[in-house]
């Protein structure tokens, strides 16, 4: 047993189905808006109309992070989950149920029991508003979604036990999906691990699985990261790797074992997007995704690579760029630096993608023989020149010059032979550690719903 956790919106059925849930479970049940009302001495309607908002997410705040981490069934409002330390609070042993319905209901719902708006939209104008904005964050703090439009609250409560009991995956279905994973050459001490959680008699059913999806993708360190982060936040997650040379492969054996997430990788941050149900502004202004993330039925696409390189250069706004590459990386790379008013050109040996770069981006597009009159200031590698063992850089290195900003993407190994040569050049130098730090804390909010600050991403990886 695990404390449970239901949110969602207002009209749900969150408060009625988690008592009943409680007292099926034989465990204590609290509702923070309740406990907030107690400490305050007032409604919730009350404190909205007399404090305001800012003064009511104060007090939930406090209430939260003084709820007691041990078996027991907890609701708490839609709007707690817009705050991440709220979410981490929330997560720590805890399993988090995410409630939802329909517009329609919600508003029937709402209008039966007299509850006030709680801002001065009309109610439905207010339901709907809010969900949208929510959404994002609703699909990343919560580890499964029980929709109530047409259930009681009696029904909500035995849907999640029934799960907590028996979880959503088949065991025909887990083993076909080990069967996959093992086919991959997926580490041997982490295949017996994923068998553990999936295929052992007795085990946890409501493991929530993450994996890197990529060919290959033995280099990854997100395993590595994604598991020593879970463990820290006490999360009842899993992360491996699943590598193919066919992405939709990939995201069926996904789907079969109600995967949770995936950070998608080289070659096949373009290809997901087939994949995807509705991405988000950046996916698609960058024609790229590094993050899938499977909820409900559906799957949503997110980019947090273009943060990953944008945070280290946000001091260099204004500058001449050169992007060398035109996949995914590429695409992330040079919208971060024209959200930084970067001047920027795209080295590419590819006509092709030339023309498609020059079209989505507005940039100038030039092969190798263009680098020098572009006469950058930043140099970004966003291509795989330069991984693992391979020691060719993506330039010639006499193209370096003193006091150029070189950015090399690939982080494994850390030191490439690029950042090598740019260092003996009296150049600045980022490695694709960095990247990987600073994407990787915007992907495991989109996960989770945490954010994680970069030093403790660093400490992970040591």
């Amino acid at each position: 047993m695990v404390r449970i956790v239901l949110t969602g919106f207002r009209g749900t059925g969150k408060t009625r189905a988690g008592e009943l849930l409680a007292h099926m479970l034989n465990v204590p049940f609290f509702d923070t808006d309740a406990l907030i009302e107690k400490r305050v001495g007032m409604t919730i309607y009350e404190i909205f109309q007399q404090y305001g908002e800012e003064y009511f997410r104060t007090k939930e705040c406090e209430t939260i992070a003084s709820l007691d981490q041990t078996d027991s069934v907890v609701s708490t409002g839609g709007g707690a989950i817009l705050d991440p330390s709220n979410v981490a609070a929330l997560r720590q042993g805890s399993i988090l149920f995410l409630l939802t319905a329909d517009d329609r209901t919600i508003e029937q719902r709402i209008a039966s029991t007299g509850r006030p708006s709680l801002t001065r939209l009309p109610l439905r104008d207010e339901i709907r508003m809010l969900q949208a904005a929510r959404r994002p964050f609703y699909i990343g703090a919560a580890d499964f979604c029980i929709n109530t439009t047409h259930r009681d609250a009696n029904e909500t409560a035995m849907v999640i036990r029934h799960i907590l009991a028996e979880g959503t995956v088949t065991r025909r279905d887990a083993e076909e999906f080990l069967l996959f994973v093992k086919s991959t050459a997926i580490a041997l001490e982490e295949a017996a691990v994923l068998e553990r959680t999936l295929c052992t008699p007795g085990r946890d059913h409501i493991t929530r699985i993450y994996a890197v999806a990529g060919y290959p993708v033995g280099h990854s360190l997100s395993p590595l990261l994604y598991n020593r982060l879970f463990t820290k936040y006490r999360m009842n997650c899993l992360y491996t790797r699943l590598g193919s040379p066919d992405f939709d492969n990939i995201i069926r054996e996904a789907k079969k074992i109600d995967i949770r997430g995936l950070s998608v990788t080289i070659p096949f941050k373009t290809d997901a997007l087939a994949s995807i149900d509705v991405a988000d502004e950046h996916v698609t202004a960058i024609g790229a995704a590094n993050t899938v993330l499977m909820f409900d039925g559906t799957t949503f696409g997110f980019n947090t690579d273009w943060t990953g390189i944008r945070e280290p250069l946000s001091h260099l706004k204004g500058s001449r760029a050169v992007v060398i590459g035109a996949g995914g990386a590429a695409a992330a790379a040079v919208y971060a630096l024209q959200s930084l008013d970067m001047d920027v050109v795209v080295i590419t040996r590819s006509p092709a993608k030339a023309e498609k770069f020059s079209g989505r981006f507005s940039v100038r597009v030039s092969p190798l023989s263009g680098f020098s009159c572009a006469n950058p200031d930043i140099v970004i590698n966003a291509t795989p020149v330069g991984m693992g063992s391979d020691t060719r850089s993506p330039i010639d290195v006499s193209l370096l010059k003193p006091g150029m900003t070189v950015y090399d993407l690939v982080y494994t190994p850390a030191d490439t032979p690029l950042l090598t040569a740019a260092r003996k050049a009296g150049c600045v130098t980022i490695p694709g550690t960095e990247m990987f730090v600073r994407q990787a804390c915007a992907q495991f909010r989109c996960f989770t719903g945490i954010k994680v600050p970069p030093e403790t991403v660093r400490g992970c990886l040591l």
